[in-house]
């Protein structure tokens, strides 16, 4: 199952993102972390040290093989005429969240037992002033598009901070996305503005209540988002040590914490697999770039019978 972690800055998605793939790991379930926040902080939060996280490879480094890989005998376009939009067709290489590629050699690496990281990458000094972040999430954004994960399987996104995460079709990519929330007004308007652009797009939101510190906290959360609210987190000591350098296995996390944590597996678990509609969404964000601004080249690249699923994997 994908899943994305999204909230207005200093809420806590990237430590909510990392708790959630650790304790994934942490049961055996196969764990795949992608950083596609603009503050590449999720290799750290994971557990990996400063100097580690500053050497992983980054996906738009290996973008060539990427989509040489990817489109594989698709016969509708080339390499190079693949954008982040792309959808796969009869032909392109599906990639399954446990197996061995060379895009995975490549760009993926076990930062912590069980979890291994992909990361959109940090601006570069050749970045600004040029060019936005989406150049970078768009290599996330065509993974996601062609990656078949199963049930039992975890995808784990830490998304960009705010409205941001809405301005590229990376927000569609989802079984479903979380949204952290803290117990203040502030918090609980970035959700009421992400639930309009969800509900316009079909996105299934759940809100992740974080930083909580008491019943009334809780209460509060629970008042203005209703039944979107699937979980609550609170304040850890735990957490904050980790963040002075102690060891971050949920091994040490409080017992409400994990079970909280188990809450927001339980409901990506109960979301049906759709990958009619998961084809049709990258389809219909394929149209409108090229209706926006490529044209009938782009449109072209659509495959119209095809939808991808285990059966389907070109190895």
């Amino acid at each position: 199952m994908k899943v994305a972690f999204v909230g207005k800055g200093g809420s806590g998605k990237t430590t909510c993102a990392s708790l959630f793939a650790l304790r994934a790991a942490a049961t055996g379930a196969p764990v795949l972390a992608l950083d596609a926040d603009i503050n590449q902080h999720l290799a750290v939060a994971l557990g990996a040290s400063e100097a580690d996280a500053a050497a992983l490879p980054t996906l738009p480094a290996h973008l060539g093989l990427i989509k040489e890989w990817l489109r594989g005998d698709n016969p509708r376009f080339t390499p190079e005429q693949m954008i982040k939009t792309t959808p796969p067709g009869h032909g392109s290489r599906l990639l399954r969240v446990v197996e061995d590629n060379p895009v995975w050699d490549a760009t993926l690496r076990e930062v912590v037992p069980g979890v291994r990281l992909g990361l959109a990458g940090a601006f570069d000094d050749a970045d600004l002033g040029v060019a936005c972040f989406h150049a970078k999430t768009g290599a996330v954004e065509l993974l996601l598009n062609h990656l078949v994960d199963g049930r039992g399987e975890y995808v784990v996104v830490d998304m960009t901070a705010g409205a941001d995460a809405f301005a590229s079709g990376l927000f569609t990519r989802f079984d479903l996305t979380f949204l952290v929330c803290e117990p203040t007004q502030r918090s609980v308007g970035v959700y009421r503005q992400y639930a309009g652009y969800a509900r316009d797009f079909g996105v299934r939101l759940a809100v992740v209540g974080n930083k909580v510190s008491d019943a009334d906290d809780a209460a509060y959360l629970r008042d203005e988002v209703g039944d979107d609210l699937v979980g609550v987190l609170g304040r850890s000591a735990h957490v904050r040590a980790g963040d002075r350098g102690a060891s971050r296995d949920v091994a040490g996390l409080e017992e409400a914490n994990v079970a909280a944590l188990d809450d927001l597996r339980a409901a990506v678990d109960a979301v049906e697999k759709d990958w009619v509609r998961y084809q049709a969404d990258a389809v219909a964000m394929h149209r409108r770039n090229a209706d926006a601004w490529a044209g009938p080249a782009l449109a072209a690249q659509i495959d119209p019978d095809f939808v991808p699923g285990r059966e389907t994997v070109t190895l």
